[in-house]
């Protein structure tokens, strides 16, 4: 079964990163470089994980959390990424109804892979 990925980050090194690693392990991908697209994108597509940097033009992360309805919140797992993990973590990322939080830069790609894979089995 292939399983759909929604990256949404204004960084495209970061979207081609974990697209590539992504797609290698047979996950369909698709990306957005701001919250506005990625919200639409979102409610678009239906993914079955939502990557959401916390910082982005247009809305921010939590922002496009507070805007997603909840039939689609239950059906797509979230992920918060951030470089700002003075400010965010779990725990934070958990409040704002977020499913996981990684810090950027990421430190292992493969890492990334296996938790997304734990994350739709």
């Amino acid at each position: 079964m292939n399983r759909k990925v929604l990256i949404v980050d204004d960084e495209p090194l970061v979207r081609r990163s974990l697209r590539r690693a992504l797609e290698t392990n047979s996950f369909q991908v698709i990306e957005a470089e701001d919250g506005r697209v990625g919200l639409d994108l979102w409610k678009k597509e239906s993914p079955d994980i939502v990557f959401l940097d916390v910082l982005m033009p247009g809305l921010t992360g939590p922002q496009v959390l507070s805007e997603i309805d909840a039939s689609l919140r239950q059906t797509s797992k979230v992920i918060l990424i951030s470089a700002y993990t003075g400010e965010y973590n779990l725990d934070s990322a958990k409040s704002l109804g977020a499913d996981h939080f990684i810090s950027k830069p990421f430190e292992d790609i493969f890492a990334i892979v296996k938790l997304v894979s734990e994350m739709v089995s």
